[in-house]
């Protein structure tokens, strides 16, 4: 099976090149990689005490940080490594201060894993929640190197748990150890005779939890907000638009608008704007305006809506009418607000449970988005008390930092990189 995948993963390396030259998305993917080796040498010396984080995007560096942050204050001696699969992650994080080197992660043939394993030479390597690479795995099990999945999650359905996949179940030996989200990831790999799991939670509840305890203020959101009650819809995508504008355009009550879409390309947002009948204003535009004069207000930005969040009444989250599904929804919930998603969300363990604890609601047409939205802008304490349910849900489910240090710092792992 192993030279199956070797043949796939080349070939994939050859043809990606020619189809950059279509996609912008691509092109980023591609060009990010010509130099990384390069990179690695200018950035990382060969007596470097490396510790080696890999991501996929920018949801997983958000579930990676806690622990980057963590080990950076333990082990202050020993430096960051930081790796993106997706130029989606990585135009956006690529000036992080936490990490010492950030770069894209070639391709996993056997040639470059073995390249970039010998050239960084890690004491520690973390994968976050579905990153499994097999040629960096096998590379990193050769050499005896600690490997730890942060955040993981498991599913019957995966091909680990299938009769016919003991290529990718053999994956799974390559890890030292499984930090996972819920009981049931942990009892799928226990029914493999995998017993180094440990059920630590989503790390995304530690870092949400930090950026409540920033008190970050955004002068142009007291301006634009004055004293009015404040609906945030974050990340959206075009259906999820479409009702939103519906509703902004039916609304009679005394509430303001942020629209943060998860695509802030020029043309999508100026249609966007001409769809809205309410006095609107794009962020790019503000400089010289009175904002407390205009209704909506649209982030064709990124970067901010995290904070954005801290002056919500209520949150609409997007992505939930489309696959995946929907987008991060413990941003919103730190601050103690009500939460309106769409109905795609099954593939999300903290918006089912949240979904669960009344804090967040699912809705499927426009009459019960507006349903849910009458519901909440008539009664602050309807508002209150979802908001609280929340926030309590955030408080309860976080620590899962404190249990993967604890491990970390008093098992092997520490006793090699503390030599």
């Amino acid at each position: 099976m192993i030279w199956i995948y070797q043949l796939i993963i080349q070939l994939v390396a050859w043809i990606l090149p020619v189809l950059a030259m279509f996609s912008p998305k691509l092109k980023l993917f591609v060009d990010g990689r010509k130099n990384v080796f390069q990179q690695l040498k200018t950035q990382l010396k060969s007596t470097d005490q490396i510790i080696w984080f890999h991501v996929a995007s920018l949801g997983e560096y958000e579930q990676g940080l806690p622990v980057m942050e963590a080990l950076k204050k333990q082990l202050p001696q020993h430096k960051i490594l930081l790796t993106f699969f997706s130029p989606s992650g990585f135009e956006v994080r690529k000036n992080n201060t936490v990490a010492d080197c950030t770069l894209y992660l070639p391709l996993d043939t056997y040639f470059q894993a073995k390249k970039f394993v010998q050239l960084v030479k890690p004491e520690m390597v973390f994968f976050i929640k579905y990153e499994f690479w097999p040629n960096y795995l096998r590379q990193l099990k050769k050499r005896q190197i600690e490997t730890f999945l942060i955040s993981g999650i498991f599913r019957e359905k995966q091909l680990f748990f299938r009769w016919y996949a003991g290529f990718y179940r053999q994956l799974l030996t390559t890890f030292n150890h499984f930090f996972v989200q819920n009981e049931k990831s942990a009892n799928l790999l226990q029914s493999l005779g995998f017993l180094n799991v440990t059920k630590s939670g989503d790390t995304r509840f530690d870092r949400v939890s930090q950026i409540l305890q920033k008190q970050q203020t955004l002068d142009f959101m007291r301006l634009f907000k004055a004293d009015q009650a404040l609906f945030v819809a974050g990340s959206t995508w075009k259906k999820d638009e479409d009702l939103l504008v519906e509703m902004i355009n039916q609304c009679t009550h005394a509430f303001k608008f942020v629209i943060a879409p998860h695509n802030i390309k020029k043309d999508d947002i100026l249609v966007l704007k001409a769809a809205i009948q309410k006095k609107t204003i794009l962020y790019s535009e503000m400089n010289s305006s009175n904002l407390a004069d205009f209704e909506v207000l649209i982030l064709d930005t990124i970067g901010l809506l995290t904070q954005v969040y801290r002056y919500a009444d209520m949150v609409y989250v997007g992505g939930g009418f489309g696959q995946p599904g929907v987008h991060n929804v413990l941003e919103p919930a730190v601050f103690g607000v009500p939460i309106i998603i769409g109905p795609n969300y099954d593939h999300f363990q903290e918006a089912i449970l949240l979904v669960q604890s009344k804090g967040c609601q699912s809705i499927n047409t426009p009459a019960e988005l507006k349903q849910a939205v009458d519901a909440l802008m008539t009664s602050p304490k309807l508002r209150q008390a979802c908001g609280q349910l929340a926030s309590d849900f955030v408080v309860k489910h976080g620590g899962a930092t404190e249990t993967i240090m604890n491990h970390i710092l008093s098992k092997k792992a520490y006793q090699k990189i503390s030599v």
